[in-house]
């Protein structure tokens, strides 16, 4: 696995698509446009953050999930999949066959969105960081959940975003990705800082500066899985997605999600590539000084749309940015589907099998080794490029309809609509910036 097999997850440049892009672009503004003009007409109270959204899950799924040998089996589970990885890091083979670049970039970075999608919190369930944080409470005879100090609300999920985008650094950057050392260094330096963290602040830390749980749990919103009063629910993706409180530095972990997507796709187009072989200028310093761009500003054009929204005067317009942040979860998750899907179905398959040899000495023990790597989505543009685009733009229109809901919640009457026009600009900007980026790679 080369860094150019990590990265090689476009469908073609924009001359051979088997959609046209001005018809790509024009059907995902039109559709988002159509989908705000109807519910400005149709949608005129809010209908999320209600208590009878909810629906108790079946009494044998809560049966299992509450109880504790469930909780143990997704703890151990984590915690072999992270020892693996340790011993592959440690003992595998310096070269990007080594299946722990597949397990961190792939395993991790990507699958766990669908994971989150389908069951919930997943990393939270599964985090080797919070095994490790009880074990060593237990043996300490101290609390897990409780640090030596009160977590600092004030940060929110600031230090997740940090986090979030020291990783999209380090993956679309970082000129040596594909080498162990600095994997390793990397990883080393993120379990050291998650470890002290949760010993000082508990498992608040994990919930608010973990990268990857924070990562997860935004996904996990839009799953059908929720709880109340320690109960498992079934509720309505949109009603879970609306109960997403607003924190400090949510709008920014948004940001830097979307954002790092947008470059990883524009780093890819010709556009940039020409740039960056005629610049004086060099290459490392503008892929640096892109990515911090495209991070900034989405956050800078999110914030921007959400602040000039019709609010209330007495309601501070500093906060809107983070209470719309959450409308851009399902453009998030579209494009995390629409720009990884191969890489995840082919890539992923081709860590699994080389999973089974971790050492690289002709083992098979996990009985993988003699898989196929599947490539049949590849080998269909069509059906490839048509996933793309469906989930872009469902992912724009559903952000569309939990925006609309929060703005019809926090926006006086007299501006339920024409208070929304800002914002609905800034997502019609991200409709066709992204789907560009996208399909120009």
């Amino acid at each position: 696995m080369t860094r150019g097999d990590l990265s090689a997850h476009g469908i073609g440049g924009q001359s051979d698509l088997p959609i046209p892009l001005n018809l790509a672009i024009a059907g995902g503004i039109a559709a988002l446009v159509i989908s705000f003009t109807v519910l400005a007409l149709a949608w005129r109270t809010p209908r999320y953050d209600e208590d009878g959204a909810d629906r108790p899950a079946p009494r044998l799924l809560q049966t299992v999930v509450a109880s504790p040998a469930f909780a143990i089996v997704l703890r151990a589970f984590g915690m072999l999949v992270f020892l693996f990885a340790v011993f592959c890091a440690l003992f595998g083979r310096e070269s990007t066959i080594n299946p722990v670049f597949g397990i961190f970039f792939i395993w991790l970075w990507v699958g766990v969105i669908p994971m989150s999608v389908l069951f919930g919190p997943f990393w939270k369930a599964i985090s080797p960081l919070r095994t490790i944080n009880l074990l060593l409470a237990r043996i300490a005879g101290s609390d897990p959940d409780e640090g030596l100090y009160r977590y600092p609300e004030k940060l929110g999920v600031l230090p997740a975003a940090l986090g979030l985008y020291a990783f999209v650094w380090f993956e679309l950057v970082y000129p040596f990705t594909s080498e162990l050392g600095p994997l390793r260094l990397w990883c080393a330096v993120y379990v050291g800082a998650m470890l002290i963290g949760g010993a000082l602040f508990g498992n608040r830390f994990y919930e608010r500066a973990d990268p990857f749980e924070v990562y997860s749990s935004l996904a996990a919103k839009l799953s059908v899985w929720g709880t109340k009063d320690g109960r498992l629910q079934v509720r309505s993706p949109l009603a879970n997605l609306a109960t997403l409180k607003p924190v400090p530095g949510l709008v920014v972990v948004t940001g830097v999600l979307f954002g790092s997507t947008g470059f990883d796709s524009f780093s890819e187009s010709t556009t940039w590539v020409t740039f960056v072989q005629g610049s004086s200028i060099n290459g490392q310093v503008l892929a640096n000084l892109a990515l911090l761009a495209f991070c900034a500003g989405t956050v800078g054009i999110f914030s921007l749309g959400s602040m000039l929204t019709g609010v209330d005067p007495q309601q501070r317009r500093r906060h809107l940015p983070d209470t719309f942040a959450h409308s851009l979860v399902p453009i998030i998750v579209g494009y995390i589907v629409a720009h990884y899907l191969t890489l995840l179905i082919e890539i992923g398959t081709r860590t699994l099998i080389q999973a089974s040899d971790p050492l690289s000495r002709g083992w098979n023990i996990l009985g993988t080794g003699n898989w196929s790597e599947p490539t049949w989505l590849s080998y269909h543009p069509t059906l490839l490029a048509s996933i793309k685009v469906l989930a872009v733009v469902v992912g724009h229109v559903l952000a569309a309809v939990i925006a609309h809901d929060r703005a019809i919640r926090v926006l006086p009457p007299r501006s339920h609509l024409t208070g929304q026009l800002p914002l609905l600009a800034a997502m019609v900007g991200f409709t066709g910036g992204g789907l560009y980026l996208l399909f120009s790679a």
